[in-house]
């Protein structure tokens, strides 16, 4: 069932530091407001808050009631208001006008604004210019880092995605080089750093900075090595239909914070309710990472031995009653408790991916991804769009298509794009434009076939004297040359091999043996490689921006310490619970641990639904 780790499996710092640092900052924040306050809270900032300090914790320091940020009038009565709020020039534009509205009522009151993770000049150049700069005080609030697990924490920055990648917004990098600052004040010096991505270069630059700026104290490591890696240097991957447990709990309940809120489908009563999703959870723990089709097995084996623990009972004296009352009776109820949810969540799971003809779905991806039968897989994707199945659905196939096949014949691109338009909404122009600047869309143009991109690539591989990026590499930027890295890298195992789910021998498990993670086996190679020394190709073939450095000195390494066997890997725009998978699985089969931090969790509806026109 699931794989067991190795012995020498080493131990994870204590990632709950980081939420004790900004729970205290929070207090301290608004404890600068003092006496009761009313607090507004931006609607994305509630369930992170609710992670870091609940509603008791607030109230214990003077917050009176609370709002959501609703963008219309208050009806708060306080004379001291608060506002915990993303850096939005809407949101600040919102503020202006209640305290505007007071100003002109004649009403007078305290305000404090608190920018969260930064606040940025823009916000404050439009409190200057709406008048109210001298009226209120703002500060920030340093929250970088939500631990969601004992090997995950997220920055909750979906739109890091959006912002960086489609709109050239870098603002954010900062705030990415300050969260692997702090990481690298508590947990590091970090003995390598790799990275492969424009924007992961960036980030580096910017912790960098930030290191130089602060006063360097000698430390025992508890992290060694740190990747950092660029949502587009692998589309592909989130592209695909997840089918570990985790990943479809997310796909079909959608996991939020770390909790997912199952419905009345699940809980067969009249009331949904909310889980949450970590390690702590015995059951989940076991089956999060496993591939869809084993988790009944798990499951039903799990409540077999559950009902030969409550069986004990049977023949017991009263002492030994009492004993397993006390001792063992409530953690076999909680467990059941969580057992009959996750066979109600897989039930629920099944049904869903039995409507949308799953298997049929399933195999035209991995068709895509072998490049086999494309001309059938066209069909389907056709027939998607003309039954109108999902418009996200269809727009993930028309991306897999795509980026796999290096753009799609002109004939093909315009005859889909008008079917989609056709059956979604001409409004979709702006979203095929989107698409089309990320290069996750594209049309092949004349001359560009796969065969000769691919040449075009090996002309400049070889090329000794390309120092720099040529212009016609640079014309290559956006293409995926999938095809090319499949073949280097040996990510699509061959067809011809049995694959046992049960015991999985590589990363691609997560996708039924179909596919290994392109960020994840750029990991394992460099990993093996000491460095990207050997993959100048596939760096080229990517077109990624490679770095390689060394860390800062001051931390004493022994050779194998369990430091350099905890290895920390920053998604810049988004990580999948695929990935995850495959870097626990990477870490039980080398004896690593791995901490993925990212900027948030993402899978392909967030992905694609970012890239929409009509995105807010």
């Amino acid at each position: 069932m699931a794989h067991s780790a190795r012995r020498d499996s080493p131990e994870l710092p204590d990632l709950s530091l980081l939420k004790r640092l900004v729970r205290d900052q929070l207090i301290y924040l608004l404890e600068q407001l003092p006496g009761k306050k009313d607090l507004f809270i931006d609607s994305d900032l509630m369930s992170p808050l609710d992670r870091i300090a609940n509603v008791s914790i607030l109230k214990q320091h003077e917050v009176d009631k609370l709002y959501k940020v609703e963008y219309k009038p208050i009806s708060s009565i306080s004379d001291q208001l608060c506002f915990l709020i993303r850096p939005r020039i809407p949101t600040v534009k919102w503020i202006c006008d209640v305290v505007n509205a007071d100003k002109a009522a004649g009403k007078y009151r305290r305000y404090k604004i608190i920018f969260t993770p930064q606040k940025f000049y823009a916000c404050e150049a439009v409190l200057e210019e709406q008048g109210i700069f001298g009226d209120v005080t703002t500060d920030e609030w340093a929250f970088y880092l939500l631990p969601l697990d004992d090997d995950i924490i997220s920055l909750e920055l979906p739109e890091f995605f959006r912002d960086n990648f489609l709109a050239g917004d870098q603002r954010w990098v900062r705030t990415a080089g300050s969260a692997l600052h702090l990481l690298h004040s508590l947990f590091g010096p970090f003995s390598k750093v790799y990275g492969i991505g424009r924007c992961s270069k960036m980030t580096y630059e910017s912790w960098r900075e930030q290191v130089e700026e602060g006063d360097q104290k000698p430390r025992l490591a508890e992290i060694g090595n740190v990747f950092l890696i660029d949502r587009d240097v692998d589309f592909v991957t989130p592209l695909c239909s997840q089918v570990v447990y985790e990943g479809l709990v997310d796909d079909i309940f959608r996991i939020k914070c770390g909790c997912v809120e199952f419905g009345t489908d699940v809980t067969s009563s009249e009331k949904s309710i909310k889980v949450m999703l970590n390690s702590k959870d015995k059951v989940f723990n076991e089956i999060r990472n496993e591939h869809f089709s084993n988790v009944f097995g798990f499951l039903s084996q799990k409540a077999r031995n559950l009902q030969i623990a409550y069986d004990k009972r049977q023949g017991m004296d009263i002492k030994q009653m009492k004993a397993f009352v006390s001792e063992e009776l409530k953690g076999l109820k909680q467990e059941h408790r969580l057992l009959t949810l996750h066979i109600s969540a897989s039930e629920s799971i099944m049904k869903k991916k039995t409507k949308q003809d799953f298997q049929e779905l399933l195999k035209t991806e991995h068709c895509l991804l072998e490049g086999f039968e494309i001309r059938e897989c066209v069909s389907f994707i056709e027939e998607h769009i003309n039954r109108q199945v999902s418009m996200i659905e269809s727009l993930r196939l028309l991306c897999l298509l795509s980026v796999t096949e290096n753009g799609l014949l002109p004939k093909d691109f315009r005859s889909l794009k008008a079917q989609y338009l056709q059956s979604y909404g001409a409004d979709h122009l702006l979203t095929f434009s989107n698409l089309k600047q990320l290069g996750l869309l594209v049309e092949q143009q004349p001359g560009e076939t796969l065969t000769v991109m691919e040449s075009k690539v090996g002309k400049l591989v070889n090329d000794r004297t390309a120092g720099k990026l040529t212009d016609a590499f640079s014309s290559l930027a956006k293409k995926s040359n999938f095809r090319a890295l499949s073949r280097k890298l040996n990510l699509v195992p061959k067809s011809d091999e049995e694959y046992d789910l049960r015991v999985p021998r590589d990363m691609a498990y997560i996708f039924s043996g179909a596919y290994v993670p392109l960020s994840c086996k750029l990991i394992e190679q460099v990993l093996e490689r000491d460095g990207w020394t050997g993959l100048e190709e596939v760096t080229r073939l990517i077109n990624g921006h490679e770095f390689a450095v060394t860390g800062s000195s001051g931390a004493d390494f022994k050779p194998k310490s369990d430091a350099q066997r905890i290895i920390l890997v920053m998604f810049l725009g988004g990580c999948t619970f695929s990935e995850i998978s495959a870097l626990r699985f990477l870490g039980k089969e080398k004896g690593y641990k791995f901490i993925v931090v990212t900027t948030a969790i993402t899978n392909s509806s967030r992905l694609l639904e970012a890239l929409l026109d009509n995105h807010v």
